[in-house]
């Protein structure tokens, strides 16, 4: 099976990191969402002529991790978290793409603290264009749901309404912009 992506190109794209994101949000004491963000150390995607075989591999700094309140983040930084002194980076290795109901998806695995899970990321393309340079850029935003605790992260507290203060599921968001290589 093959896919049409209007500007598609065959060859390696590597992200921009100044212009892309990751972000996540998670439910905080069952009533609201706290939102933060991780800076993306690198990302690459090998693009063959069907884009139903790419191979992305990207890698995050947890250490980065901002949630605008250093004492919660230095938490998350600890072991109770990511643990970022053992497990200083996350990793995504795409096993595949593939469209369902004229949506498409990148299948991979993402490790976390060492624990590795297939999880599906859902891409919305943005589509392509040359910046004033000449690079020949490419834009999508792509969203998966995981359950936190599946990688090891567990750390929780009890509250006295009967909930918890940290959900289990995470929403990962990624905002993406990669350059196709000469």
């Amino acid at each position: 099976m093959s896919i049409e992506i209007p500007g598609y190109r065959p060859g390696t794209w590597v992200l921009d990191p100044s212009h892309s994101e990751v972000t996540f949000s998670v439910r905080h004491m069952m009533i609201s969402k706290v939102r933060g963000s991780f800076a993306i150390k690198n990302a690459t995607l090998t693009a063959p002529e069907n884009p139903l075989e790419a191979a992305v591999e990207a890698s995050v700094d947890v250490a980065s991790v901002d949630t605008k309140d250093e004492g919660r983040d230095t938490h998350l930084r600890s072991a109770d978290f990511f643990d970022v002194e053992n497990f200083p980076t996350m990793e995504f290795v795409s096993t595949g793409a593939r469209v369902e109901d004229g949506d498409f998806f990148v299948d991979g695995d993402l490790t976390i603290r060492g624990i590795t899970k297939p999880v599906s990321f859902e891409f919305d393309f943005g589509g392509f264009g040359t910046d004033p340079w000449g690079n020949y850029k490419a834009g999508a935003s792509a969203t998966t749901v995981i359950n936190r605790e599946d990688f090891g992260l567990t750390w929780n507290a009890a509250l006295e309404t009967g909930g918890v203060l940290v959900g289990k599921d995470i929403t990962i968001n990624l905002d993406l912009q990669g350059a196709l290589q000469a």
